[in-house]
Formats: C-alpha cells, sequence, structure tokens
C-alpha cells in the first residue's frame, strides 16, 4: 500500500517526519502543500481541517500531527528502532521533543533562520528585531537541552531517536545563521551531537535547499 506524505518543502516539521522515513528505510511518494497559501487546495483541507503539515496517507489512514505520524512510522515499518524501550530514556525523549517544539522551534526556526537566512536568501529585508528576540532567547533553550543531552552519542542514549530527528532538522536552520552556530558551539554536547546528526545520510536525503542569496 502506497505511504504519502503531504507536506511543504521548508517546512521544518515535514522534514522530521521525512527524517523518519529515511531512518526507517521506507518508500514514500512526497505532495507539496504550502500551508502558508492563501488558496489551500479543499483536497487537503479534508485531510487536515487546520490546513497545517505534514500529513501522511496510507490508503484509507490518514493522520496529522508530526510527533503522531513520526511515532506510527517507527511503530508501523521494520527497520532500526527510533524510540527506546526503557521507561526512563522513553521520557526524556518525550521531554525533549516538548521542549523542542514549545521553546525552541519559535526563536531557532522562525526568528533566526526566518529573518536572519530564510528572508536575505530570498532578496528580502529580515527584521531584526525579531533576530535579536531569537538570539535572547536561544541560550536559554541551549542551556535546557544541553543539560537534557546524554554523554552519549545521541540525546537519550547510545541509539538514534526521534528525539535526536525532531532536533535535528531545526538546527540544521538554526545553524547557518552565522550567530546561531556561534551559540551552538559553545554547548560541548550539543556542538558534538550536532556534528554526528548533521552527517546522517537521511539529513543529505532531506535537505530541502536554502534559495541562493539574491544580489
Amino acid at each position: 500500500m502506497s505511504l504519502v506524505l503531504h507536506g511543504y518543502h521548508y517546512s521544518v516539521y515535514n522534514r522530521i517526519a521525512r527524517l523518519a522515513l529515511e531512518e526507517k528505510g521506507v518508500a514514500y511518494e512526497r505532495v507539496e502543500v504550502n500551508p502558508f497559501a492563501a488558496d489551500r487546495p479543499s483536497a487537503y483541507l479534508a485531510l487536515h481541517p487546520f490546513g497545517r503539515v505534514p500529513t501522511l496517507v496510507q490508503g484509507d489512514f490518514v493522520l496529522y500531527e508530526t510527533g503522531a505520524i513520526t511515532r506510527y512510522i517507527d511503530r508501523a515499518f521494520s527497520g532500526p528502532a527510533l524510540q527506546p524501550t526503557d521507561p526512563r530514556l522513553l521520557a526524556r525523549m518525550d521531554q525533549i521533543i516538548g521542549v523542542v517544539d514549545s521553546y525552541a522551534y519559535w526563536p531557532l526556526v522562525r526568528q533566526v533562520f526566518a529573518h536572519d537566512v530564510f528572508r536575505p536568501r530570498l532578496g528580502n529585508e529580515g527584521d531584526q528585531g525579531e533576530v535579536a528576540k531569537g538570539l535572547e532567547a536561544a541560550p536559554r533553550v541551549l542551556d535546557a537541552l544541553e543539560a537534557l543531552a546524554a554523554e552519549n552519542a545521541w540525546l537519550v542514549g547510545p541509539s538514534l531517536s526521534l528525539a535526536d530527528l525532531h532536533l535535528g532538522a531545526m538546527m540544521a536552520y538554526f545553524t547557518p545563521s552565522p550567530r546561531g552556530a556561534a551559540l551552538l558551539s559553545t554547548r560541548k554536547r550539543l556542538a558534538s551531537w550536532w556534528r554526528k546528526i548533521g552527517a546522517r545520510p537521511s539529513m543529505t536525503a532531506t535537505d530541502p535547499g536554502l534559495p541562493v542569496t539574491q544580489a
């Protein structure tokens, strides 16, 4: 039964779902949906009533919300496990994902990346006030994640988990900002972790490619 992922090319959450599919070795089709467009197709709104991305479709089974999608991918398909079985490690994974969603996404992606990287690449002027707010909030987030990160290779232990994919997709947007990269470099565990996750084949395969800087 074919698997179809509806999502926006530049969406960090779409990339998280794609990372899970890549790490599990699951074949899938992609359908581009821009959640910021005013004319989102009614067919897509029938799948996702809130019009966001991503949405996973497998036959008559429709699933939206990134956390639900990635956990389903891990449970439904063979391949390396992306969730630990130890209750405490599993709780830590869930905690890190929660921290990333609640406290990291907005300053790292919507403020620093969007205004310090993405908009300038499109030839538009980023809002430096938004960048400043993101950079002001980022250290607290990074310090919290540094404290939560395991001393092993990955965030919650010796094996890659969904927590690594969740944060990895966001760091891939935060670090193209020189100021973002500088903040990350001073957190020893996170910096070491980023070098590992950033080199994963799944990260290369899901790289959306940033727009070329406009003159």
